[in-house]
């Protein structure tokens, strides 16, 4: 029974108290690069750094820590040793986005003591926390970056930091390079509008991670149940007053096709071979543009023809729909996660071409003045998340693929629900 986590081995997820007594019977458990374990956690200034600087050492690679497993260091055995579950969970996660910077999101699981008082509440356990490799690593506590050796963490070298640094900018290079792919083969290619493109792609998934899906008797009916999990209620709150931008999945995704490795849904002038059909009616059908793509890979495109249009006799930016739709990709990633049981990291990019001279607009507020306007005619921006990122911080995911283009725009400030998360409790 491996405990570490690798490509190969997401992790170990003990689920039981006998899972841990199993291990520690068979001399399974050691304290290693991906792995550390801890007695209790205790409610200190100092403690809590400590978790702090425990958690950011795992970020660089990925690691699992347990809280309730104590040692025998004379005789170098492990022992279970159940803890008050109240509340820890909740304090591991407060301490991992507050004290690190960046700030880090973490997976944190219960498992339940069959023995012991659990009386006024007080049901006592373990908690297994997660630590993803992290797309931001390395990650500072106190003003150092950390790191793990063998079975300790450790302060980061400058030659390791740069190191690290040099590997985020290789994985962002990559998603520019799948980006202008995409851009390139922009199905609409006339017309003044601003057009919008969005990726996303598992970073360590097998070939056919979707295969379930793409190759399904029924895809077209799955596919269609898979875009609705991009439109619930909750999200569609979240987006609001911005929530229904057209063109939509929802609304106007309403054809499905095979694609060269995977299928697609798109709006019916985006035909079998992807290539676009005009009805006749000019311009204005451009409006409607829109496909997603599922990849056998897990990889995901939306593509979408009406970023702008004409208002008022000037070509504006409709600001919202950069922020609608990254929020809706990353409804559809946690989907495709769910679907593969893949849990790995993601690279993501939001990238709209045509933008030069034109103006932001937005439903809710009208145009935002003619000082806002874009002065490039390309917007291409990347990021890495991780699967706690993705379910925890989509906001903050958001705010980094969008926020630049926002900022440029002078309209970030209205946007701020929809690039926000709920904000956790301060950690001393």
């Amino acid at each position: 029974m491996p405990i570490y986590l690798s490509l190969e081995v997401p992790g170990w997820s003990p689920r039981t108290e006998a899972d841990l007594q199993a291990a520690i019977d068979a001399g399974l458990l050691e304290e290693s690069h991906r792995l550390d374990l801890k007695q209790a956690l205790h409610a200190t200034k100092g403690d809590n750094k400590e978790l702090a600087r425990d958690i950011a050492s795992f970020a660089v690679d990925g690691g699992t820590l347990i809280i309730g497993i104590g040692e025998d260091k004379e005789n170098r055995t492990f022992f279970l040793a159940p803890q008050p579950l109240k509340g820890l969970g909740e304090k591991v996660e407060q301490v991992a986005r507050t004290l690190p910077d960046p700030p880090l999101a973490v997976v944190t699981k219960d498992i339940p003591s069959t023995e012991g008082d659990t009386e006024g509440d007080e049901e006592r356990g373990y908690l297994v926390i997660h630590v993803p490799a992290s797309p931001a690593a390395p990650h500072m506590v106190d003003g150092r970056y950390h790191g793990r050796g063998d079975k300790t963490k450790h302060v980061l070298s400058d030659a390791d930091v740069v190191r690290l640094h040099e590997r985020r900018r290789s994985t962002d290079q990559d998603a520019l390079q799948l980006l202008q792919h995409e851009m390139d083969r922009d199905p609409v290619r006339h017309g003044n509008n601003a057009h919008l493109f969005l990726l996303a792609q598992p970073l360590a998934g097998p070939r056919d991670m979707l295969l379930r899906l793409t190759g399904d008797p029924q895809w077209g009916q799955r596919l269609n149940e898979f875009i609705a999990k991009a439109n619930t209620r909750s999200l569609n709150e979240a987006l609001y007053p911005n929530h229904d931008i057209v063109p939509s999945l929802a609304g106007d995704a309403s054809r499905s096709y095979r694609r060269a490795r995977g299928i697609a849904a798109a709006s019916p002038d985006i035909g079998p071979a992807r290539l676009f059909t005009s009805d006749g009616s000019g311009t204005r059908q451009t409006m409607r543009a829109i496909e997603l793509q599922v990849g056998d890979d897990g990889g995901l495109r939306i593509y979408s023809s009406r970023l702008s249009d004409e208002v008022n006799g000037q070509q504006q930016i409709f600001a919202a729909a950069p922020v609608v739709k990254t929020r809706r990709l990353l409804a559809l990633v946690v989907a495709a996660a769910e679907e593969a049981g893949y849990f790995g990291n993601w690279a993501l990019a939001v990238g709209a071409n045509n933008l030069k001279g034109k103006g932001a607009y937005n439903s809710s507020y009208g145009m935002f003045g003619p000082n806002a306007q874009y002065d490039a005619d390309i917007y291409a921006e990347t990021t890495t998340a991780t699967w706690a990122e993705l379910t925890t911080t989509p906001g903050a995911i958001t705010r980094r693929l969008t926020g630049s283009l926002l900022r440029a725009l002078g309209v970030e400030q209205h946007f701020d629900k929809a690039l926000s998360d709920p904000a956790p409790e301060p950690a001393e």
